[in-house]
C-alpha cells in the first residue's frame, strides 16, 4: 500500500511547513505517519507504536513536538512526543474527561484539549511551560531566557 494523499487523515503541518503528520490505516489500525517536506522522507518516531489507534496529531513550530490522542487499553490519552530528546509526555487529565482531540501552540508551550465527559463537551487549555522547552522558529530570542522568574 502507497502512501498517497488519498491514504491520509487528520493532516497536520509544523509552523515552518518542513513537518506533515498524518494518519494512516496500517495493519488495520489508525497510526501516525511523519513525514519531511518536501523530501516526503519518513521520520522516526520512537515511542507510539505500541500505543494505536492515535488520532488528532498536532506540531510544534519546527516539528520538535509531536502531540496525538493515543489509545492504551480502553483508555484515550492525550501524549507529547519530544523528537529531539526521546522522551514520551503523557498529559493526565483531572477527573475523568475523554479526550477527542487536541491542538498544541506553535511554540510548544500549551495546549488546547477537546473533552467530553459526563455529557459535556468541554475545551480545556493547559500549561505546558514546566514540562517542554520552547520550539520557536529560528532567530527568536525566548522571553526571559536564563532567568529564575521567567514565564510567557
Amino acid at each position: 500500500m502507497g502512501w498517497g494523499s488519498s491514504d491520509r487523515q487528520d493532516p497536520a503541518l509544523s509552523g515552518n511547513g518542513r513537518v506533515l503528520a498524518s494518519v494512516v490505516r496500517r495493519d488495520g489500525r489508525d497510526t501516525v505517519l511523519l513525514q519531511e517536506q518536501p523530501s516526503g522522507k519518513l521520520l522516526p518516531l520512537r515511542h507510539l507504536g505500541r500505543l494505536q489507534p492515535h488520532s488528532s496529531p498536532s506540531l510544534s513550530w519546527n516539528g520538535r513536538y509531536l502531540a496525538l490522542l493515543v489509545q492504551r487499553g480502553p483508555e484515550r490519552q492525550a501524549v507529547i512526543e519530544d523528537r529531539a530528546t526521546g522522551r514520551l509526555h503523557r498529559l493526565p487529565l483531572p477527573g475523568s474527561p475523554v479526550p477527542e482531540s487536541l491542538s498544541l501552540a506553535a511554540d510548544g508551550r500549551r495546549i488546547a484539549i477537546a473533552t467530553e465527559g459526563e455529557g459535556r463537551s468541554r475545551v480545556q487549555l493547559y500549561d505546558l511551560t514546566a514540562l517542554l522547552e520552547p520550539d520557536l522558529p529560528a532567530g527568536l530570542p525566548v522571553t526571559g531566557a536564563g532567568t529564575e522568574d521567567a514565564r510567557p
